[in-house]
């Protein structure tokens, strides 16, 4: 029989003893054993800090983010045993591809928006600078550095490969070594995978390691410098956040937990329209697609009072044709509970709902299973009950059976609608069927609060939605209440939860060496040449090139409006131009200005400089007038090197200044400049 291993301070442990079974889903055998018994937390913990943290530490944001991708391509190449044992879980071919194939795509993602929205650098820039004295000599910038401790990522049991793998790309990106805790019923699953991550050798000694069983004492010996991210039910979730050691020492915890998700069909939603079908497939395939275990399913579908009858057929008529089963059977459609206790666990929630709701579909102690056996395997037939009264009682806004379970719930009104949604008491999520724009938009200014993400679904984006039940990496996962105050995810913003933000005072200059980007003002250096004839790795941020000037005449300005075909008035019309409260008279295109300074600082000839791929935060300041002459001023403000591609992005700072030294025009270049060391690929 299988024992599941931990992995702590860089060795695979074996339990001797506590040991438990986990049972497979859909037989009920036992497959495997769990124990962390042994386990040396503390040493587990200084490990962590002593090697896995300086070792990331030496890496870039870059660096993480091509180690992810790495990550992430070398699991792809092995996910066919993660999709052979995933079977046990009592998962069908779309639960496992949500599960592990969601979970590889989260360190895609991640990878992708460290190269492209981080720096190539150690320190991250949280906003711009901020202008706190009167000539600028003392700046103000936020920036966020790796926390120098621990993660420690709790998981629940219903995504063993995407629950550890969406913590892990966010945490590994920011720096910080983290300690996995897997649920233990389908901890099997969860060891498998991570087997492969240690294997593939791509991470870092130290930078992450397995609990399998207890945690032991482990959060008790956590600092400030620690993080906890927790995701499962609420009650433990409270149980954890509230132990001593976790808020004497103000230790973050991110708490991911299961809730009341709702989903709002509006009253212009009639059985007629796409709206009314695209919510009946939607609820259904929230009630069956992981059997329901997901803890962003659809557990309240709000509906209007005339449209009650309507849903309740075409529910019970989809929810029909629903087979359920043992995955590997043909046909079957969905699968099982992750294990008995979590069958005997819903059929009790079930049990207390029916105290005040009705069953409309669905037999809750027993299920006609294709390959296997309820009383053997942890299988639940789809329930739909409906509540007749929800704003009176209020048992299905407060007890969730985390199954195929879903309550209907009439409304009259919107603003019903609306409570109904909020006395959820706080969700990871809620939708809105309906083509009435004017009606959603309402929806979502009064339940908005209450949710950690909104789904709006109806003809025009349904094609390309990704449903009610499926956060994104790119998007925030969590919510407030009930859903655990937290959030995870959400592209950068899930990689600062790992990072402490810091206000920084000092001068431009200072400032400019800290954070490698140049500040307003910061002392500028010349280089030995053009920059435009400077290779990547011979271009310093804070070199900078004061150009010749050039005169703007009233024959620039006509030549400009004949070539782009932009005659607006304030450019053509003295008269018309003097009227504008803004304006003297006859005034340049912005657009010439940004031309003409081209024509300024552009080194004509062949050189490194690839390709000019951008402008950002483009600003004309002050108008220019013929007779104007203007000076270009161009800094290297930023560079990131694209590894293994030849070349690497520089980022400049231009500022058009006339002839009082006033700055007309200010924005960002971005270029394309080839390495020195590395040939370029195209």
């Amino acid at each position: 029989m299988n024992q599941l291993k931990s992995f702590a301070k860089g060795q695979w442990h074996i339990a001797k003893k506590g040991l438990k079974p986990c049972h497979h889903a859909i037989t009920g055998e036992i497959i495997a054993q769990i124990s962390s018994a042994g386990l040396d937390f503390s040493g587990m913990l200084d490990y962590a800090k002593s090697v896995g943290q300086p070792a990331l530490a030496k890496m870039t944001f870059h660096d993480r983010a091509l180690m992810l991708k790495e990550l992430a391509l070398y699991l792809m190449s092995r996910k066919k045993e993660f999709y052979a044992l995933s079977a046990a879980t009592g998962a069908t071919k779309l639960d496992s591809w949500i599960d592990i194939d969601g979970g590889i795509g989260t360190l895609f993602v991640y990878s992708g928006k460290g190269r492209r929205e981080m720096p190539d650098h150690h320190i991250l820039l949280d906003g711009p600078p901020e202008h706190i004295s009167k000539n600028g000599t003392f700046l103000g910038q936020h920036i966020c550095t790796s926390l120098q401790g621990v993660a420690v990522h709790i998981n629940a049991f219903n995504f063993p490969c995407w629950g550890m793998l969406e913590k892990l790309a966010p945490t590994l990106l920011a720096g910080v070594p983290a300690i996995v805790k897997p649920a233990s019923d389908t901890a099997y699953l969860t060891e498998l995978m991570f087997k492969a991550m240690i294997e593939s050798g791509l991470l870092p000694p130290g930078s992450v390691q397995l609990i399998c069983g207890s945690t032991g004492n482990l959060l008790d010996l956590l600092t400030c410098q620690d993080v906890v991210a927790f995701t499962g039910s609420a009650s433990t979730g409270q149980y954890l956040k509230s132990r001593p050691n976790i808020m004497q020492n103000s230790v973050r915890f991110t708490m991911e937990a299961d809730s009341l998700n709702c989903s709002i069909l509006t009253p212009d939603a009639t059985p007629d329209t796409p709206e009314f079908d695209l919510y009946i497939k939607e609820v259904v395939k929230e009630m069956t697609v992981k059997s329901g275990q997901k803890c962003t399913a659809i557990r309240r579908a709000i509906v209007p009072t005339a449209l009650v009858g309507a849903v309740t057929t075409a529910l019970h008529d989809a929810l029909s044709n629903i087979i359920v089963g043992d995955p590997s059977h043909q046909g079957v459609q969905m699968g099982s509970l992750a294990s008995l206790a979590q069958q005997q666990e819903v059929r009790e929630r079930v049990t207390e709902l029916r105290q005040s709701c009705d069953l409309l579909f669905g037999n809750p102690e027993q299920v006609n299973v294709v390959g296997g056996s309820d009383q053997q395997g942890a299988f639940v037939s789809p329930i739909l009950l409906l509540n007749p009264k929800p704003l009176v009682n209020h048992q299905a806004h407060d007890i969730e059976a985390f199954g195929p379970v879903s309550t209907l719930m009439p409304y009259d009104s919107l603003d019903e609608a609306a409570q109904l949604a909020n006395l959820g008491q706080g969700s990871l999520v809620g939708s809105i069927f309906g083509h009435d724009d004017d009606k959603v938009c309402e929806l979502v200014n009064k339940t908005a609060c209450f949710h950690g993400r909104m789904v709006l679904i109806n003809r025009d984006s349904a094609d390309e939605s990704s449903g009610h039940g499926s956060p994104l990496p790119h998007l925030i996962h969590g919510g407030p209440g009930r859903a655990g105050g937290g959030e995870e995810m959400g592209g950068v913003r899930g990689v600062k939860h790992y990072m402490q933000r810091t206000a920084i005072q000092g001068s431009p200059t200072t400032l400019m060496k800290l954070t490698e980007k140049y500040m307003p003002k910061a002392k500028t250096s010349e280089p030995p040449k053009h920059p435009f004839k400077l290779h990547y790795e011979e271009l310093a941020v804070g070199q900078a090139i004061t150009t010749d000037s050039r005169e703007i005449t009233l024959a620039d300005i006509e030549a400009f409006a004949d070539l782009s075909g932009d005659h607006f008035y304030a450019h053509m019309d003295e008269a018309a131009a003097a009227r504008n409260p803004f304006f003297d008279g006859r005034v340049a295109h912005g657009y010439f200005l940004v031309s003409m300074a081209a024509g300024l600082f552009v080194y004509p000839d062949e050189g490194p400089v690839l390709a000019n791929y951008g402008l950002d935060d483009l600003r004309f300041t002050e108008p220019v007038y013929p007779g104007d002459v203007i000076t270009i001023q161009l800094t290297c403000k930023q560079k990131s090197y694209r590894r293994g591609k030849g070349y690497g992005e520089v980022r400049w700072d231009l500022q058009a200044t006339n002839q009082d030294d006033v700055v007309v025009a200010a924005y960002d270049i971005l270029t394309m400049v080839a390495s020195n060391t590395e040939p370029f690929e195209e």
